[in-house]
């Protein structure tokens, strides 16, 4: 018999270069097809899911900004990438069978839902996956920050950030191979060590409330189902007790 989850609704931040696979930027439909079979797994198991994703497999606000564009404009560029992500992810995770639904910081009715929170609690009670595009519809704001934010509005047990390593390393553990691994941080610890986990809003954001952040490997088959059953490798970031 398989283990309960631990936790009854959860947001789920993955990057955009989470569904580049091996290409240098758009979309690689086994890697975002592979990453929608583990989200079905997950709301299987009778958890309520949303999601967040970033844009950077399309365009980053911050490079465009560094390029000479003006920040606020870039920014909303980067938003309306994220929209597209969310668009390719809810067309993968259909295709399984999972009902799901877009909401948009920013409105556009067309493709999508407006975000709405209550609309977006009802969604989830009914088992439907809800992805959040469009970051916090603002400039200046990552999606990390978005994810805390969204998390937090839910209501959420955990946040949980899939990268590309099975959790906190002290470096980059594929350019350091002797890099530290934590099983275990607290908030003040990321900010304190600067560890490149999420940006420091972000952070603070869980912190005021007492949103455990669960990093893990994204693209290790079946990571996302071990982690709602405490099971496999990852690191747990908490407040300190």
């Amino acid at each position: 018999m398989s283990q309960a989850p631990h936790y009854r609704r959860v947001l789920l931040k993955l990057s955009g270069e989470a569904l580049m696979g091996q290409r240098e930027y758009g979309l690689d439909s086994e890697t975002v097809a592979a990453i929608a079979r583990d989200i079905g797994d997950v709301v299987g198991m009778g958890v309520q899911v949303c999601v967040v994703i970033g844009g950077g497999n399309i365009f980053r606000g911050v490079s465009g900004a560094s390029m000479g564009m003006d920040r606020a404009q870039a920014d909303y560029m980067g938003m309306l990438a994220t929209v597209m992500n969310a668009l390719a992810m809810q067309n993968a995770l259909e295709r399984l069978n999972v009902t799901t639904r877009v909401q948009s910081a920013i409105p556009m009715a067309s493709v999508c839902e407006p975000y709405i929170r209550r609309r977006a609690e009802r969604h989830m009670e009914k088992g439907r996956v809800v992805i959040f595009g469009a970051g916090t519809g603002n400039p200046f704001f990552t999606t990390d920050t978005a994810a805390a934010l969204r998390a937090a509005e839910m209501g959420c047990d955990a946040l949980l950030k899939g990268t590309q390593v099975d959790g906190v390393y002290s470096a980059d553990p594929r350019k350091v191979p002797d890099a530290t691994r934590y099983d275990r941080l607290t908030y003040r610890d990321v900010l304190a060590e600067d560890l490149q986990v999420m940006d420091a809003a972000a952070i603070s954001l869980s912190r005021e409330n007492r949103l455990p952040i669960i990093v893990f490997n994204i693209h290790a088959s079946g990571a996302f189902a071990q982690v709602m059953r405490g099971e496999g490798r990852f690191t747990r970031i908490i407040e300190e007790e």
